[in-house]
């Protein structure tokens, strides 16, 4: 694991212990590395009306469009469970605005790494900004 990946996965770790899961339970951290570098984390933040909630990963993206990131790097998931936890689909379509096919996307438990993927292993044929472009 290079310091890059285990920055990451640190971060993700750390935010997820933050997350506000009252109705699953389930915490989920996340963090991305933006062009400049910098690490933004973010944890899933439910709501009692439940399509209401947000996901780790659209918290972290948010955070790193307030610090001025236009470009993901890198991406880490860490969540607890019987088999990895990838972002889910809808998180897949909000990370490939920001990242390209090549973007590794890192999913770790509370031990560490557990699976690693890239954007486009995760969204094949995804839709992205390239579309909109004439």
């Amino acid at each position: 694991m290079n310091n890059q990946q285990a920055a990451l996965i640190e971060a993700a770790r750390q935010v997820r212990a933050r997350a506000y899961a009252p109705y699953s339970k389930f915490l989920v951290g996340a963090a991305v590395l933006d062009e400049h570098g910098h690490i933004h984390a973010g944890c899933n933040v439910e709501n009692a009306a439940y399509p209401q909630g947000w996901c780790a990963e659209a918290s972290a993206l948010a955070a790193m469009v307030a610090a001025g990131g236009r470009r993901v790097v890198a991406v880490a998931v860490c969540a607890e469970a019987p088999e990895p936890v990838t972002p889910c689909g809808g998180c897949r379509q909000k990370l490939r605005e920001f990242a390209a096919g090549d973007c590794p996307v890192w999913v770790a438990d509370l031990q560490g790494l557990v699976g690693s993927y890239t954007m486009g292993e995760l969204l094949p044929h995804g839709f992205g900004p390239q579309h909109l472009k004439s």
